[in-house]
């Protein structure tokens, strides 16, 4: 399958079928990411529900600290 991901078009597994999926297959860990999906931003609490389709436009945005 393949989405357009930050701008890039990659192509996942077949396997994968939600939000919570995309996350865990790129190794995310950070517990604040914020996902857009086809132009919606999603709540936390949705990424586990949220399916996705071959063309779809998902954008993760991970905040990280510093000094």
């Amino acid at each position: 399958m393949k989405l357009k991901i930050n701008g890039e078009l990659i192509t996942v597994p077949t396997t994968i079928n939600t939000i919570m999926e995309i996350i865990e297959h790129f190794k995310i860990s950070n517990p604040i990411v914020i996902v857009e999906h086809n132009d919606t931003i999603l709540e936390k609490d949705a990424h586990a529900v949220t399916k996705v389709a071959d063309g779809d436009k998902i954008e993760l945005v991970q905040f990280v600290g510093g000094g």
